[in-house]
């Protein structure tokens, strides 16, 4: 299992030979939460990551027992001026476009604390397992900002507008059993079982074509808010542009001849 490190507060893990990336979130004495300096460790590690033709699966992990990321870093907000909230700002965001935009399935392995931007990481991956220690929510309204990492717009489209809006204006934290019941979460495991679930999941999910994965992505993401007509043109795209690759002819000949694919593409 290769390692890099992003900074002091990103840690890189390379599992096997199938493309399994794990992200972790490594900044335990601040229950990782996300300070300027490591929201810019995020974005550099989700920028080597998403060009990467060998990364299959990302998974955001945690190294704090407790939680998986408790959001911005108030502490050190408390100190800004004005004009330095406004230069973080941009900073801030490239975090949580890092995880949102890579090419890749996401998988969040949650257990603990995921609040306010913890939980928007959470949110732009594209499922989040969760233990059943997690305690879920978008606090933001109750310290005078509002979630700015993707949470307005990601949560409504996971569990509709009206129960999102009742979320972030209650600024409620929500255990696992019933963020599990709304759709906050997609996979329940026992406590303790976050990580190596998720890592099981992406290891499923690796085995299929990389070439097929990063054209389902991309019609999945590209798709949504469109109305059906526009959403399928999105979807015939992403079709032509891995119908005629060596992914598809390796995936025909496999089935036919009943054995594992030989991927062209992760070789």
């Amino acid at each position: 299992m290769g390692e890099e490190r992003f900074g002091e507060f990103v840690l890189v893990r390379r599992h096997g030979e199938e493309g399994v990336v794990e992200l972790a979130l490594d900044r335990p004495k601040a229950m990782n939460a996300v300070s300027t300096e490591m929201a810019r460790s995020v974005a550099a590690a989700c920028a080597a990551l998403g060009g990467d033709e060998g990364v299959r699966v990302v998974v955001v992990t945690s190294t704090h027992e407790r939680a998986f990321c408790v959001g911005a870093d108030l502490k050190e907000r408390n100190s800004f001026s004005d004009a330095d909230l406004v230069r973080q700002r941009p900073v801030a965001r490239g975090a949580y476009t890092g995880v949102l935009e890579l090419p890749v399935p996401t998988i969040a392995a949650v257990h603990g604390f995921a609040l306010g931007g913890g939980f928007e990481l959470a949110l732009a991956c594209d499922l989040i397992v969760a233990d059943g220690t997690a305690v879920v929510g978008l606090p933001e309204v109750s310290v005078g900002v509002i979630p700015g990492g993707g949470g307005t717009q990601l949560l409504p489209r996971r569990v509709g507008a009206a129960r999102a809006a009742e979320l972030i204006f209650t600024a409620r934290r929500v255990e696992a059993e019933e963020a599990y019941r709304l759709g906050l979460v997609d996979q329940l495991v026992p406590a303790g079982e976050d990580r190596s679930a998720a890592l099981a999941l992406a290891e499923r999910i690796a085995a299929n074509s990389p070439v097929g994965l990063r054209a389902a992505k991309r019609a999945l993401r590209l798709g949504q808010g469109l109305d059906l007509r526009a959403g399928l043109e999105v979807e015939d795209a992403a079709w032509r542009s891995v119908a005629f690759s060596e992914d598809r002819a390796e995936g025909v000949a496999a089935f036919a001849e009943r054995r594992a694919p030989r991927w062209p593409s992760g070789r």
